[in-house]
């Protein structure tokens, strides 16, 4: 049965999980609006979402900079990211139902007159626009501001849920940068919103080609019974990127490869894979999951032999000659930031008992790509000459999350021909070869469920702490053990990467 919202919108039967789902009346307040996430991702993602129909009629979007803007110049803003990065196509009669819900407040993060005026604006907006009260603060912006901006929102009444109504944060990662710090920082959110109303974005969490991890793992009686350490090898985690840090700078240097990819996309992938079924796909269900999957991680007794970092060095990628690192604009020439990290963690449970999960993200690598990919052990007994399979590798199974979204199986087959000879070969499904519709971008699944107020794809405090605890130790050895090791832009990591899976009779897959 399907029931309606106050704008006669049809919202999906909550057991037929087919049918899309509308957000009710509400709006959403974006602080660091004049940066690139909100320019290029999430005011993009709004209008994708007001396109396909999931956003209600009275919609509105308030932005928060220094800016002396009027509501018009902020319109104008948006028009020309959505027209440049939307996902759908642009259409008048959209955009003019959006942009009447548009309103921008100028000011600083301390300014008192400022939050004051945000809260006019969003009380005209609920009698004009029918938000109801329900409002959600996305803190696009570095974590160094959020105590001021969450302290404004406490000062100024805007965090109170009322009987009818909600009130969400929006929290962009990094979530500190080491434990003490990601403590810290959820001590400053949690009091003020409750942990229900706090949303940590983790964009990776998003794509659905992550989510098809689940699909694939527990929806599929083929795959499980081989799901563990009886069959597999080793799984391998790799987010590769061709592109340097642009102009981040002033962010990435002394953040580096771990802290920005290994601590929450990376370990976030490890835990889907290895966490055990969950009773239902509740968010309560799905963290406790991961989260004993964190606690059973076990790095190894010897980080040096175990772990890699490098920094890439001048060299050639996308056919030209690109910048080292430390010539990049901004980076101190002793900086000690990695642009490649590699570690090796085991999972101390009965399933995964004896299986190595082998981690890396790098910068200015051989090509972009993020997949998992799950190695089998060889056939115990092979019945054929050794000519016959020399180039027979392990079986494997991979899951690409981007940028060619969808799974490969590769397998042994015969050569064609009237010798015996098996060579691999893949079976590969492709989104979009399969479905008609194309993906939705991670920022609009993850904006829609913040207005729905649905959780599961949102780590909590809990997964990030013990995430920090787990990379923590091997930050802390790499910062008292020399520099990165070197590699040239182009190429797949330092050659102390190589050795690393050599040392275990294993090399690393080239994508």
């Amino acid at each position: 049965m399907l029931v309606m919202d106050d704008y006669s919108n049809p919202l999906r039967d909550p057991q037929d999980r087919r049918l899309p789902q509308i957000a009710g009346p509400c709006g959403l307040v974006i602080f660091g609006v004049t940066g690139d996430l909100s320019r290029k991702k999430l005011m993009p993602a709004v209008y994708d979402l007001a396109n396909r129909g999931l956003l209600p009629p009275g919609f509105s979007l308030i932005g928060f900079a220094r800016r002396d803007w009027a509501n018009q110049d902020f319109a104008q803003i948006v028009h020309d990211s959505v027209k440049e990065h939307s996902r759908t196509p642009f259409r008048e009669e959209v955009w003019n139902q959006l942009a009447e819900g548009f309103r921008f407040v100028p000011g600083d993060f301390s300014d008192d007159a400022a939050f004051g005026q945000l809260r006019g604006t969003i009380e005209q907006l609920d009698r004009e626009r029918g938000t109801a009260g329900n409002h959600a603060f996305y803190l696009s912006i570095p974590p160094r501001f959020f105590p001021d901006v969450i302290g404004q929102l406490k000062e100024h009444g805007l965090a109170e849920n009322y009987a009818q109504s909600w009130r969400r944060v929006v929290v962009e990662k990094p979530f500190g940068h080491d434990l003490e710090s990601a403590q810290a920082l959820n001590a400053v959110v949690s009091e003020v919103f409750p942990p229900e109303s706090v949303f940590r974005i983790d964009h990776y969490l998003g794509k659905e080609t992550v989510q098809n991890i689940l699909a694939l793992r527990f929806a599929n009686q083929m795959f499980e019974p081989i799901w563990n350490s009886n069959y597999v090898d080793h799984v391998q985690i790799t987010m590769a990127e061709d592109i340097g840090i642009g102009g981040r700078a002033g962010y990435y240097d002394g953040i580096g490869a771990a802290r920005d990819v290994i601590q929450n996309h990376l370990l976030q992938l490890m835990a889907l894979i290895a966490m055990e079924e969950p009773v239902s796909f509740d968010a309560q269900s799905l963290r406790l999951e991961k989260q004993k999957i964190l606690r059973a991680v076990r790095r190894p007794a010897r980080l040096g032999l175990h772990t890699a970092r490098g920094q890439y060095v001048a060299g050639w990628a996308g056919g030209e000659k690109v910048l080292g690192f430390l010539d990049e604009q901004d980076i101190p020439r002793d900086s000690r930031t990695e642009t490649f990290a590699a570690i090796k963690l085991n999972i101390d449970t009965r399933r995964w008992a004896g299986v190595p999960f082998y981690l890396r993200h790098g910068k200015r690598l051989g090509r972009r790509v993020t997949e998992v990919a799950i190695v089998f052990q060889p056939a115990p007994h092979l019945p054929f000459t050794e000519t016959a399979t020399e180039d027979l590798g392990h079986n494997a199974l991979v899951i690409r999350v981007q940028p060619d979204e969808g799974v490969t199986v590769r397998f042994g087959s015969k050569v064609p021909g009237t010798a015996m000879e098996i060579r691999d070969v893949n079976m590969d499904f492709a989104y979009g070869g399969t479905f008609v519709e194309s993906s939705p971008e991670a920022y609009e699944r993850l904006i829609l469920d913040v207005l729905l107020g649905d959780p599961p794809l949102f780590p909590q405090h809990e997964e990030v702490e013990l995430s920090w605890r787990i990379l923590d130790p091997i930050i802390e050895f790499w910062a008292a053990n020399g520099r990165p090791d070197p590699y040239d832009a182009g190429t797949w990591g330092p050659d102390s990467a190589v050795e690393m899976l050599a040392r275990d009779g294993r090399v690393w897959r080239r994508p």
